[in-house]
């Protein structure tokens, strides 16, 4: 049995404390798609941690822990992530798998993001250049390098060949940074990787799902940020809906039992792209300071706006999401007045559903709101504790999602969490 955890805006939805929040109810906890742009924040005895790559079941001693064939790695990025790791007191090496199928990202990959996204002008994406994009674009043009080829003894050959062939795309962007000591760090890097379990990822999991284990698999970035049905372009390169999970994993779909969706209380997004009910003024601010909207991965402050019950319930839709977990509710303790986006005006005829290229079309927000419930609920430890007009505003998202919110997240720390 596999269970789903993924965010369904454009990403930051709280995911890592999420998952490590239900990482004792499972035997492993699995990343699917994504790389080193993914950014989840957890706080263990009261110190914070940001996880890229390793699933965010790494601080549960007895539970696996499974880096699968969907994410591309930066070995780079592992090591540093595994020292953090370490200095917390966890044996990394236990209980964390990687798939030999996973890609990985090459110093010429970050150096082709950077060149790409430079040369773009004022039509940049917002990438955050950690070699993503370049690093899927060799998968699926079937030239990248793999974990597993780590094991091959011809391995520099055939990195020298793509790189190469990285060199050639980057003379044509007149790209002439010296990204020598980018390749030293990368080669180190390598050696440390080889000293892990690395497996082949689909017969791994498909075991433990046949020996009756319980699976959960951790998404990265948000469901508005899918290569196929995000924001395009303003998007991520890999499939970051629960369909990713059977690719990223090699797991058949009648696997999968719950897909427990992640949504703020409110809604950001990072970077470049279409945002209906961005807030520019004192409110958005507001949101960004309270509840510290900065990107955990690149540090580059977030939009910040009103949630999106349109694009949420896309999200809910396409993932097949049953049941949702609301984080930074306690961010809109200090608001008098609170707003849900309920439909879209496009370009002046009200409307339902998320249009195809979202950044062609006039989009005003329809808004209902609501009377901010003006307490602290950070302290909170159970539903019947919640103001009345909380409980207001999340019984509007139920009835308009049809999909239930399970869990409240009322604060950062680990057990902040209220069964609804």
């Amino acid at each position: 049995m596999v269970d789903v955890i993924l965010g369904l805006q454009w990403g930051d939805e709280g995911k890592g404390k999420i998952v490590d929040f239900f990482a004792k109810n499972y035997d492993v906890i699995a990343r699917f798609q994504g790389g080193p742009n993914a950014g989840h924040t957890l706080y263990v005895d009261n110190k914070k941690i940001v996880l890229h790559q390793i699933p965010s079941g790494i601080f549960h001693e007895e539970k696996t822990n499974l880096i699968g064939n969907g994410v591309v790695l930066d070995p780079i990025t592992l090591r540093k992530e595994c020292n953090d790791v370490a200095a917390m007191g966890v044996d990394y090496r236990k209980n964390l798998f990687i798939s030999e199928r996973a890609h990985l990202i090459l110093p010429t990959h970050r150096a082709l993001d950077k060149a790409s996204e430079l040369s773009k002008g004022h039509d940049k994406i917002g990438s955050t250049l950690k070699g993503i994009g370049p690093a899927y674009m060799d998968k699926t043009g079937r030239n990248g390098l793999r974990v597993g080829d780590l094991l091959d003894k011809n391995f520099t050959t055939q990195y020298i060949k793509l790189r190469m062939k990285h060199q050639r795309l980057l003379d044509n962007f007149n790209f002439t940074e010296d990204i020598s000591n980018w390749e030293e760090d990368f080669f180190e890097a390598l050696e440390f990787l080889r000293e892990f379990k690395i497996v082949n990822g689909e017969y791994f999991i498909n075991e433990k799902i046949s020996s009756g284990k319980k699976v959960l698999a951790e998404g990265a970035q948000g469901s508005m940020l899918d290569v196929d049905f995000g924001t395009f372009p303003f998007v991520t390169s890999s499939s970051t809906i629960s369909a990713g999970v059977c690719s990223g994993l090699g797991i058949a779909p009648q696997k999968i039992k719950e897909v427990i969706g992640i949504t703020k209380a409110y809604c950001t997004r990072v970077g470049s792209g279409p945002f209906p009910t961005e807030l520019t003024d004192a409110t958005g601010d507001f949101l960004r300071n309270a509840g510290n909207e900065f990107g955990s991965t690149t540090g580059r402050p977030r939009r910040c706006g009103w949630i999106d019950l349109v694009a949420l319930q896309f999200a809910c839709m396409i993932n097949g999401v049953t049941q949702l977990v609301m984080t930074k509710a306690d961010i809109l303790d200090g608001l008098d007045e609170l707003k849900v986006c309920k439909s879209y005006f496009v370009n002046g005829e009200e409307k339902n559903y998320v249009p195809f290229q979202m950044n062609r079309v006039n989009i005003e927000p329809g808004y209902e709101s609501f009377q901010g419930w003006k307490t602290v609920v950070s302290e909170m430890k159970s539903y019947t504790e919640l103001p009345d007009k909380m409980k207001t505003y999340i019984n509007y998202l139920n009835n308009f999602l049809k999909v239930p919110v399970k869990y409240i997240s009322n604060g950062p720390g680990r057990e902040q969490i209220i069964g609804a």
